[in-house]
């Protein structure tokens, strides 16, 4: 008897039931290229084409104007941006698939040319020397304004108001990005966050504005329906550079994240090699599979035979696809006839239109 791969056996993420363990991980893509940053009738078409995914996790999705980093990215926080998202859900749900939308605040990888010249948010005052997509193409970044405490607040009440347009655009629940040096990793981090009050200093204060937020989404998402994404060894990207306490730090989130009847939690793999980085792990999923209690999600360069083997070896729940994805609309059905995967176009991931977007073809 044929062994079922177990990628594409179904899966009870608390009350919602998966038709397989194949996620669509959130990949920005820039179609949203309207002045209102709202998702149009092609994204809607893109994200069914996929939807035989047992998760779609979307791209990010700006939270408030003050969250934005890069052009022709969805937002989730004005009426017009939920009635964009609900022709998207519809879409998705019309085909039977799942979908959740990612919270965004890309914090000081933003830049002035999209705030009116006013300085980017983040943690401190801290140049991440990255680069932003601005309208005007790739720029320099610039040294934040370090958040003050009603500007915290405010953040935490944006990400709460999102959540609860999540909800009205018909999302089945949502992740917050707290990852890939974003906002709340900026946070996280004693290289971009050096504040003396209670958001900085020790592990626990510069962790705990993540917990203040999902608390904030809770109020309007079903604590089971919230998704948190990690990364606990980026290095060397978007002004991330590891310390002696950047796993020590992860270690208490994931262990406190316990506490809460999540969704899932979505870690990443490293980036990139990160063998001989002082501080680093470079097995995510291994270490954190015995500290995290729920559903695990793990993401980074898995193909069908290393998708089949973190599972069977109980290492995660669910795996998580980008790049795959973008040119394999039926990413699950190639899986399943153990089919060729179609490459990619880089050139066309951040470019607007159909091209390199809804035109990949099924098998």
């Amino acid at each position: 008897m044929k062994k079922e791969q177990a990628l594409l056996k179904s899966y009870g993420m608390n009350d919602l039931l998966l038709t397989n363990r194949v996620v669509m991980a959130p990949m920005t893509r820039s179609r949203a290229d309207n002045p209102g940053h709202v998702a149009t009738d092609l994204m809607a078409e893109y994200y069914a084409q996929r939807a035989s995914a047992g998760l779609i996790i979307t791209e990010g999705s700006q939270i408030s104007k003050r969250a934005v980093g890069y052009i022709n990215t969805p937002g989730i926080y004005s009426r017009e941006q939920v009635d964009g998202w609900k022709k998207v859900t519809k879409a998705v749900h019309a085909r039977g698939g799942k979908i959740f939308i990612q919270l965004w605040h890309v914090g000081r990888m933003s830049h002035p040319d999209f705030h009116n010249g006013e300085l980017p948010l983040s943690a401190s005052a801290l140049n991440p020397n990255s680069q932003s997509y601005t309208p005007q193409g790739f720029k320099d970044t610039v040294t934040p304004k370090a958040m003050t405490l009603d500007e915290i607040k405010e953040t935490i009440s944006d990400y709460g108001k999102a959540a609860q347009n999540a909800m009205a655009a018909n999302f089945d629940g949502v992740e917050i990005h707290s990852s890939n040096g974003y906002l709340l990793h900026q946070f996280f981090s004693r290289t971009s966050n050096v504040r003396g009050d209670e958001y900085g200093g020790s592990i626990e204060k510069r962790a705990k504005i993540l917990f203040e937020v999902i608390e904030e989404v809770k109020k309007h998402v079903p604590e089971n329906r919230i998704g948190v994404r990690l990364n606990p060894s980026l290095n060397g990207i978007f002004g991330m550079t590891l310390d002696e306490e950047s796993i020590p730090t992860f270690d208490y989130i994931v262990s406190r994240l316990n506490d809460y009847n999540l969704a899932y939690l979505h870690l990443s793999e490293p980036f990139n090699d990160v063998t001989d980085v002082v501080g680093a792990e470079p097995h995510i999923a291994r270490r954190y599979r015995p500290i995290y209690r729920g559903t695990l999600m793990i993401n980074t360069a898995f193909d069908r035979n290393k998708g089949n083997t973190v599972l069977d070896e109980n290492m995660a729940d669910l795996v998580a696809y980008g790049k795959p994805y973008i040119s394999n609309p039926d990413l699950v059905e190639r899986f399943a006839a153990k089919a060729d995967i179609a490459h990619w176009d880089e050139s066309t991931f951040y470019t607007t239109g159909s091209k390199g977007y809804t035109d990949y073809p099924t098998l």
